[in-house]
């Protein structure tokens, strides 16, 4: 082989080194119940992504049990963010609307928050915020991703996380544009957002703010129906604050295996199986790996742990990691200053509501429960070497 084959050949490995196949676990709307009480077992993977709903009514026991579990799961992380039914993650909600609920055996909102975000130092708590994550184990991917979580969904009802309607622009414009991976509790209106009778219950606001954002992965939950998932590919050629146009050149469902099948739930968009996901994706987290790279300092004996950046919108705010960021004029300019030219690799994003609730019980159809969905995608590798 000569010089300029084997440069060329080397060129091609480097490339494919940059991205490595990650395996995400999702999960949404447990209700309370754990993987042995629903009769589904936990996929192996990198990450458990939980999209809310991990209580029936917030309390501190049902809280308990779910911590346990995800804490015990063999994932190097595991990003939760809450949901409509998590009332005592909501304190302002709950104290006003908490005496419904716990009238004989009120719930403290703070020591229910800290539960999550003390449990393990594997659990990232996202309330309306982002983190980049980093996975170090030397054993695993070494893949690096930008992630933002939110508990609001829009329902009819008197439950937690709510909005209007009116403000649904406002509160979704604020996920960072460099963002990889969505995960709200809520789905966008049109995708993975229809009741058994056919109507699409999903928010539009979101769906406007995913076209804009384009992420390669966005996980939702609420509408236990709408369980599964779509690959949606955007329209890069038109202005993304066209609000005329769907923004969207189609939409392609997919099949999941039957409730009770043994066969696994698994999405493949490394190209292995499926098509591969037309996102180039990781637009931002460069900057904040590296500043968080050069603080460490770690003896050959120590164990590097996952390493998660959260952005400066929520420090600069003064509150604690994970706060929701306010809805107001004056809120301090996100991480989205990536001009939309630098994102045209961005051309698709994987939808899934990971419901594992499979109906809306115990108003229809009974107890039944859906196995988790397994995403395999590839990100970017933030180390070749795992021994440095």
């Amino acid at each position: 082989m000569d010089a300029r084959n084997a440069s060329t050949e080397e060129k091609s490995k480097t490339k494919e080194r940059r991205h490595r196949r990650t395996r995400i676990v999702c999960v949404s709307d447990t209700h309370g119940y754990t993987p042995s009480q629903a009769g589904f077992k936990l996929p192996p993977g990198d990450v458990l992504i939980h999209a809310g709903d991990l209580t029936n009514q917030g309390g501190m026991s049902e809280l308990h049990r779910t911590v346990e579990w995800i804490s015990k799961a063999d994932y190097e992380v595991k990003i939760l963010i809450a949901g409509n039914h998590d009332i005592t993650l909501n304190p302002e909600f709950y104290a006003e609307h908490g005496s419904h609920f716990h009238n004989q055996s009120p719930e403290n909102p703070e020591r229910c928050i800290e539960l999550l975000k003390t449990a393990s130092p594997s659990i990232v708590f996202l309330n309306h915020s982002s983190a980049t994550i980093r996975l170090t184990k030397h054993d695993g991917p070494r893949t690096v991703f930008k992630v933002f979580g939110s508990p609001y969904s829009r329902f009819q009802g008197n439950w937690a996380f709510g909005y209007e309607s009116a403000d649904a622009q406002k509160l979704w414009s604020q996920i960072p544009l460099d963002t990889d991976i969505v995960v709200t509790h809520t789905p966008p209106h049109s995708h993975c957002d229809r009741l058994r009778e056919g109507a699409s219950v999903g928010c539009e606001g979101l769906r406007q703010a995913l076209r804009k954002v384009r992420p390669m992965l966005a996980v939702c939950g609420h509408v236990h129906e709408g369980r599964g998932y779509e690959r949606v590919r955007w329209d890069i050629s038109s202005s993304p604050d066209n609000d005329n146009t769907s923004g969207e050149e189609e939409s392609e469902r997919g099949i999941l295996p039957p409730i009770g099948s043994k066969k696994q739930s698994l999405v493949d968009l490394t190209g292995k199986k499926q098509r591969r996901l037309d996102n180039s994706g990781c637009a931002g987290y460069d900057n904040q790996v590296s500043a968080a790279a050069s603080t460490l300092s770690l003896g050959d004996d120590q164990i590097l742990p996952p390493i998660v950046v959260r952005p400066p919108s929520v420090s600069q705010i003064g509150g604690f990691p994970g706060m929701p960021i306010p809805l107001s004029e004056n809120a301090p300019e996100r991480l989205d200053h990536v001009e939309y030219g630098a994102r045209q690799g961005r051309k698709e994003t994987c939808i899934v509501n990971a419901a594992i609730m499979a109906t809306s019980w115990p108003h229809r159809g009974g107890k039944k429960f859906h196995a988790p969905i397994v995403i395999d995608m590839d990100l970017p590798v933030w180390n070749e070497d795992p021994e440095t």
